[in-house]
């Protein structure tokens, strides 16, 4: 296995024509066909487009920076006042373009949309199939929660991608991270909950199928337990999940992960990382991972609308560093991805999701 950072004296990224503005900081290299190759399970038409960059270029060496995989530059259209806070993943990848535009190390990517057979190690084909068709039943729909349309088939499938890139990179770099994701909720053959595409449960599967990792551990810190996550590992000893969560939160029915930590309504943030950090240790210990998936919601915010627990910025960053800390202390690679967060303050979001990779930023060299 991989650990820590290893050299590379040019890195390659694709993006669609007119959809790099002069201020994005990302390496772009030779122009690429992204879903050359893939095996169709009733994609829509329209998402056979090839995106190619206008002309080839030399990819810029490498420098260094954590690797971060955004796909806020495909759009999810979505009603007036629908409850969802879409907007807070461009904001966040502004917020983060001013810290490497202040010389952080951070390092800009687009991720590939995730192909088919990545989607089926994990999801039934006939779910994918509906999915990807636009033929999911109306009951299917609303468990999602949006509305279905070519955009969000493409925004999930980069989505879920970005969480593929960012695991991939964390084994050469030690630690990297989607700027999207955490859709924990969907499981083998259902969206829920925001969620189409289980991201980190792809994730974990293409890096077994790749053979660079065995075992996968993933710390699911979102204020929501990982019902999907758990569902789909249920029967897999080389994937250990954990999730710490309000017990009385959505989903009223949940699945049992490796380890589940409920908590109480009102938790703030003594008591959360004081239940948070044996669990961390006993799940580091029991899964003895090559990679951790590390889910980090900013909804167990104080300030969050559908949180329920009472955490402060304050406390989410001295979660983050516990998660970090014994994650990279046990040697493994780190992939973080964002997960919710519904603060009707979309800049209090955007604080906790920068606050969390800019901390990350700082773990990439090897343990």
């Amino acid at each position: 296995m991989k650990r820590g950072c290893t050299p590379r004296a040019t890195r390659e990224s694709k993006f669609g024509v007119g959809q790099e503005p002069a201020d994005f900081r990302s390496v772009v290299g030779v122009p690429l066909e992204p879903d050359k190759g893939r095996a169709p399970v009733g994609r829509v038409a329209c998402l056979q487009t090839k995106h190619r960059v206008p002309g080839p270029s030399a990819a810029p060496p490498y420098t260094g920076g954590m690797r971060l995989f955004p796909c806020d530059r495909f759009p999810l259209p979505l009603p007036d006042g629908h409850r969802f806070p879409i907007d807070k993943y461009a904001l966040l990848r502004r917020r983060l373009e001013m810290h490497a535009a202040a010389g952080e190390p951070l390092e800009f990517i687009e991720p590939h949309a995730a192909t088919d057979d990545e989607l089926v190690r994990v999801h039934d084909r006939g779910y994918v199939g509906r999915v990807l068709s636009g033929t999911l039943s109306p009951g299917e729909v609303r468990r999602i929660g949006f509305p279905w349309s070519a955009a969000l088939v493409e925004r999930s499938l980069r989505s879920t991608g970005a969480a593929v890139d960012a695991a991939a990179a964390a084994i050469d770099d030690g630690i990297a991270a989607s700027l999207a994701g955490g859709t924990h909720h969907a499981g083998t053959d259902w969206g829920e909950g925001y969620c189409v595409f289980n991201d980190t449960a792809v994730a974990a599967r293409e890096l077994q199928a790749r053979g660079v990792v065995r075992q996968v551990l993933i710390l699911d810190c979102d204020v929501h337990q990982g019902n999907g996550t758990a569902e789909i590992f249920s029967a897999d000893p080389t994937v250990f999940t954990m999730s710490i969560h309000g017990a009385r939160n959505f989903p009223v029915r949940k699945q049992p992960s490796s380890l589940d930590v409920p908590l109480d309504d009102g938790t703030g943030d003594d008591e959360y990382l004081r239940r948070l950090e044996p669990a961390v240790a006993e799940s580091i210990e029991r899964a003895r991972a090559d990679l951790v998936l590390y889910i980090a919601g900013a909804d167990p915010y104080a300030g969050d609308r559908l949180g329920r627990l009472k955490l402060t910025k304050a406390g989410l960053v001295a979660r983050d560093r516990l998660v970090l800390d014994a994650a990279r202390g046990s040697g493994a690679a780190v992939a973080l991805v964002c997960g919710g967060g519904y603060c009707p303050d979309l800049d209090a979001i955007v604080d906790i999701h920068a606050a969390t990779i800019t901390l990350a930023a700082t773990y990439g060299a090897a343990p």
